[in-house]
């Protein structure tokens, strides 16, 4: 079944960085048929990171496939193939996003207790200007940003169910963002963010 069109999407400029949110991303049934297959295909793991001089489990289960090997927060994960479901989903994200990746870091929140804290995607091998392309399936979650040199400028979305978060070149340099935890009821989500490691 072809991806429907995605038109019109919503666009959150932030000056020195820009947020294109696209809705839709894929027909609802694929969308959900995806979500099963990924639950079952990814190779999930908690991750042991090191935050703020302490080492740590991931609030969430992780899992990074790409061509290059990927370190942040003190943890490298080695080069591996995209699993065929990854490796499908990858040309409708490059097309949406208008920009190659050649890696993927998959994320499942597996309920509210699940978060992501305050970070920027600019590890040196991201290169200066990074654009990062954020796949969400399942469960809507708060997504909140704010600025390095002023942290009371803030921005905040919910990312949908089969929804595109592109942030675009700048952002990382100078927005962190976050995915806090939530005490209402909510299902599993997974998150799969996009990105290139250079060379």
């Amino acid at each position: 079944m072809p991806a429907p069109p995605v038109r019109n999407p919503e666009t959150a400029d932030l000056g020195d960085g820009a947020l294109i949110l696209h809705r839709g991303v894929f027909p609802a049934e694929r969308a959900g048929e995806l979500f099963d297959t990924l639950m079952a295909a990814v190779d999930w793991a908690e991750a042991e990171i090191t935050l703020f001089g302490r080492r740590m489990t991931s609030p969430r289960l992780t899992a990074w496939y790409g061509e290059r090997p990927y370190t942040y927060s003190n943890l490298t994960w080695p080069a591996r193939p995209l699993p065929g479901a990854l490796a499908g989903i990858a040309p409708r994200v490059e097309e949406l996003a208008g920009h190659a990746f050649n890696g993927v870091l998959a994320n499942l929140y597996r309920d509210g207790a699940d978060s992501m804290g305050w970070h920027s995607d600019d590890e040196a091998e991201l290169g200066p200007a990074p654009v990062v392309a954020s796949l969400s399936l399942g469960a809507a979650r708060r997504f909140l940003l704010r600025r390095k040199d002023d942290r009371a400028a803030k921005h905040e979305l919910t990312l949908p169910d089969n929804s595109l978060l592109v942030m675009a070149a700048g952002t990382q340099a100078h927005w962190q963002h976050a995915l806090p935890k939530t005490r209402k009821a909510v299902g599993a989500r997974i998150n799969l963010t996009f990105r290139w490691i250079e060379g």
